[in-house]
């Protein structure tokens, strides 16, 4: 945990003075921990934090946000305590458009990151996929079946099975109060997907060059929905490339 930040942000970086924090959002029923691996690949280019969403892991015992304009609001909060140096931020699903309202609030106060990454996550002016609307606890298990994010063997054991879809169940509410958004922004984009998302295609991916007016670039990368597990290298490199080439630009 970042002293000082309250509960919010977990550090998993080895290069506490590197010139760049990445900051990374979960996707829906995730937790900050899903990160640790991309730490070990930036290496020394980049001090990893990651944000702690309320209800999962040491934060079990909070309540879930319920809203997503209050998520925004207070993972921004925990963002601004630590854009002390420059700020990339890496949103994975439903982090990705948590990043994008996130990014959005830090160019209106002036702290510009350095780029947004989306990563597996259609752009915020389209409609939510369909799977984030589960009836029942059959369909959030054939869900997480589905995007292959989850070991399912864990869910054999009821008290974890519990704990999964519960978060998942809190998240996918949450995102319904989402609004869609045709906002751009100043900042740089790169979106990342699979090439066999099952709720993600392609060109969705690339709709997200309609929601920056700086550099895009898009990446595509073997996998499914959860296509980062496995290539946690491949992804840091992407990271740390991309943040070297916008350097320059934006010291300029």
């Amino acid at each position: 945990m970042v002293k000082g930040q309250g509960e919010w942000i977990r550090r998993f970086g080895t290069a506490p003075d590197a010139a760049v924090r990445v900051i990374c959002l979960p996707h829906a029923g995730g937790s900050a921990n899903y990160f640790r691996p991309l730490a070990a690949a930036l290496s020394s280019a980049a001090e990893l934090l990651a944000v702690q969403y309320p209800g999962r892991m040491d934060r079990v015992s909070e309540r879930y946000v319920t809203d997503f304009t209050e998520l925004t609001e207070r993972t921004l909060d925990a963002v601004r305590r630590v854009a002390d140096r420059p700020v990339v931020l890496f949103g994975h699903s439903m982090g990705a458009l948590l990043g994008f309202q996130v990014a959005k609030c830090l160019e209106a106060e002036g702290i510009a990151p350095l780029t947004l990454f989306a990563s597996g996550a259609r752009p915020p002016g389209l409609p939510l996929p369909p799977h984030t609307r589960p009836r029942n606890d059959e369909e959030l298990m054939a869900d997480l079946a589905l995007l292959n994010g989850t070991d399912m063997r864990l869910l054999d054991n009821a008290e974890m099975r519990a704990l999964v879809l519960s978060a998942l169940r809190a998240d996918y509410r949450m995102l319904r109060t989402h609004r869609r958004d045709d906002s751009v922004l100043a900042c740089p984009v790169m979106s990342l997907t699979g090439d066999d998302d099952p709720v993600v295609s392609i060109d969705d991916a690339r709709g997200w060059a309609r929601h920056t007016a700086g550099l895009f670039g898009l990446r595509v990368f073997t996998g499914k929905h959860f296509y980062l597990d496995g290539q946690w290298g491949e992804v840091g490199t992407v990271i740390t490339d991309r943040v070297a080439a916008i350097g320059p630009l934006r010291a300029g």
